[in-house]
């Protein structure tokens, strides 16, 4: 079953150019990732400081995974301060 996060992340202000300066590392990790079928960090067009987050593994193993390994990154220590906003859904892989 398809495991798949979306919402979004606000940055605070003084802390937005380490973030942008870590996230392209983050998702070329991510990516990476076995199991990791999209991941999009975008900022959002009207709120600065806030990027919408979409992301869809192809089970809970892989976004378990994926959780471990965010968890234990620089992207985990650079954006300890950011409020998340997201919802996690599930669904069959062959629709």
């Amino acid at each position: 079953m398809r495991v798949m996060l979306s919402g979004y992340i606000d940055v605070p202000i003084p802390e937005l150019s380490a973030v942008e300066t870590a996230l392209e590392e983050h998702i070329t990790q991510t990516l990476a990732e076995p199991g990791c079928l999209s991941f999009d960090v975008t900022p959002h067009p009207e709120i600065e400081g806030r990027f919408v987050v979409r992301e869809t593994f192809t089970d809970d193993a892989a976004f378990d995974h994926h959780q471990s390994r965010t968890k234990a990154s620089v992207w985990a220590d650079v954006t300890r301060n950011c409020e998340r906003n997201y919802e996690i859904s599930r669904q069959a892989s062959d629709l």
